[in-house]
């Protein structure tokens, strides 16, 4: 079954479990995951509400294909107005915990409220309850989750020490490997008092026909046949970036000051080294053949996931620290505190320019992997100055009197990669609905990889807008399915829309594809802009720019982002304010717009 057709509320205020109908044309109109999630969150929370407050909810959603035989199907979304932004915001996370919701009947979780006392949420199909958490209040996440996969021996998500003491920059871990990670997830949960939800189930997810299993085999082949999906990420993760975006000069060094590391440095944390001295074992999320992730060994003994390229570079390039050995344990010790590592390396890094420029005096300083590791405890920790880290970059360095220091976008750190070096990953990270994201439009495929069919300019901002468009619709679409965003390196609009018409019997072409993931797209635009933000927020750091890359391949750039955020508004129907006309609004069949 594509859909299970129902959907779980939980009012943890009054202890009240409701089921609901997931109605046809909600379905049509929004499929599932992030689409699913920013419908009802759009209809529930008011724009204005206090993120951390009761009339908050966590829309926890899976997709059509999720646990079907669609390849990458393992995902899952939850929705929520973080408390880091303000903005409507999605997370995704693989693993296994997607499919047992739908194995225990239920397309989507609304959970909203506060409940008196720490507590957890017990679902399957044969029962659901709401079950004191008193005694796993303050434990990791590994233990938690340990705790509560033996007790309940179902999939496990469930926040931190950081994540209960509300840090802005909290996560909420999944089966202790994976991480709902952006936004301050994990503070929306804290702020319940719900510690985790666990869910079990044995219902069938399945989906009949030949066109079904026919788009799923074509879809597999081109995973296995294509490189990046094929052999660069299942041989070395998604550090195979490391030089293919340092040799760019895209790769921030100390802060975004540089945007490329000497060779040496880069090859201590480079995915080739990480491959041959350090990997010992894969690991891979439900249905999944790329395989992505794996088990590094450290030189002390101690086994441990391996680090994502996004955490290799927040706590290795961004605090030009070369030791892997510590970067792996910043990683893993996020994890068990349940922050966010990219936010958690852009603040540590902060602070460590704040530090040369005098602002503050804590010792961090620049390749100092101890500090940095003593940063992490006390940000998780909430003690002394790292209870001021553990809010953010953005609001850290408005304490200290130096916001240009952040580096981030709508008060969400940027990633890897430095947009002056492409610019229209710029315009992806300025017109990023969740802030500074490089997973809204992943313009490094076009620009720097060549993916999916040829490669761009990148220091051109000629069809940057078009392509950045492109790129968010679609992707919104594979996020609504729910599939990894790794899929997109080889599959192409039709073999989506085909494996969603064949899983659910509705007609659908790649262009319903474009203009679905288009209707969702402007949707979280107009509730952002009623929480808020205006034109004036679709910007970046001052030093992107205005401050010229020093050294390196993009020596002398800045990103041009006036020129390329007129015409992006002009092809999205938007007025030179950012905000959709009327005329957009309704051929979406959405209300609102000017």
């Amino acid at each position: 079954m594509a859909y299970m057709d129902r959907i779980l509320r939980v009012d943890l205020t009054n202890g009240k479990i409701t089921d609901e109908v997931l109605d046809e044309h909600t379905k049509k109109m929004f499929i599932g995951g992030r689409g699913l999630g920013a419908k009802i969150i759009s209809d529930e929370v008011d724009p204005k509400a206090d993120p951390l407050g009761e009339s908050n909810k966590l829309v926890i959603t899976t997709g059509p294909l999720t646990g079907t035989k669609a390849p990458t199907s393992g995902r899952f979304s939850a929705s929520f107005k973080s408390p880091l932004t303000n903005l409507l915001t999605d997370c995704h996370a693989g693993g296994h915990f997607g499919p047992w919701i739908k194995k225990a009947g239920y397309d989507a979780i609304i959970i909203q409220g506060k409940a008196a006392e720490p507590t957890y949420l017990a679902v399957s199909d044969e029962s659901i309850e709401l079950c004191s958490a008193a005694s796993l209040w303050g434990k990791t996440t590994s233990e938690t989750n340990e705790t509560l996969e033996k007790k309940h021996g179902g999939k496990v998500m469930c926040i931190g020490p950081a994540g209960e003491d509300q840090s802005l920059i909290s996560s909420i871990m999944v089966n202790a490997r994976r991480a709902l990670g952006r936004g301050g997830i994990g503070a929306v949960l804290g702020s319940k008092n719900l510690k985790a939800v666990v869910v079990s189930g044995s219902q069938e997810i399945s989906v009949q026909g030949d066109g079904f299993e026919r788009s799923v085999f074509e879809a597999t082949s081109l995973l296995k046949e294509k490189p990046v999906t094929g052999e660069s990420l299942p041989s070395r993760g998604t550090t195979v970036l490391v030089h293919a975006i340092n040799m760019h000069g895209m790769y921030p060094v100390k802060n975004f000051q540089e945007s490329q590391w000497p060779f040496d440095k880069a090859e201590l944390t480079s995915g080739e080294r990480i491959r041959d001295e350090f990997i010992v074992g894969r690991q891979g999320c439900y249905g999944c053949p790329i395989m992505c992730g794996h088990k590094v060994k450290l030189d002390d003994g101690r086994e441990m996931k391996s680090p994502e390229f996004e955490t290799v570079w927040s706590l290795g390039a961004d605090l030009d620290n070369t030791d892997f050995n510590s970067i792996a344990e910043g990683g893993m010790l996020c994890d068990e505190y349940g922050l966010d590592t990219i936010s958690t390396g852009s603040t540590i890094s902060a602070a460590m320019e704040l530090e040369e420029m005098g602002k503050i005096n804590t010792g961090l300083k620049w390749g100092d992997s101890q500090s940095m590791l003593n940063a992490i405890h006390m940000m998780g920790k909430g003690e002394g100055i790292g209870a001021e880290m553990a809010q953010g970059s953005k609001k850290f360095c408005e304490q200290h009197d130096a916001p240009e220091v952040s580096m981030n976008v709508k008060g969400l750190e940027i990633p890897a990669y430095d947009p002056r070096g492409a610019k229209g990953m710029g315009l992806a990270y300025a017109t990023s609905n969740r802030g500074g994201c490089h997973l809204r439009a992943y313009m490094v495929s076009p620009e720097v990889l060549g993916v999916p069919k040829e490669l761009l300019d990148r220091f051109s901002t000629t069809d940057k807008a078009r392509w950045t468009m492109d790129l968010q619709d679609l992707s919104t679409f594979v996020d609504s399915l729910v599939l990894c965003r790794f899929s997109q390196f080889s599959l192409g609009i039709d073999n989506y829309a085909e494996m969603y018409s064949a899983a659910t019997g509705i007609e659908f072409d790649s262009a319903d594809v474009m203009r679905t993931g288009a209707r969702i797209y402007n949707l979280e635009r107009m509730y952002n802009l009623h929480a808020g933000i205006t034109k004036e927020d679709d910007t970046l750091p001052d030093r992107l720019l205005n401050q010229m890359v020093p050294d390196g391949p993009a020596r002398g750039q800045t990103v041009r982002l006036k020129g390329m955020l007129k015409e992006y508004y002009n092809l999205r129907g938007w007025s030179k304010d950012g905000v959709p006309e009327e005329w957009k609004m309704k051929e979406y069949n959405l209300a609102g717009g000017e």
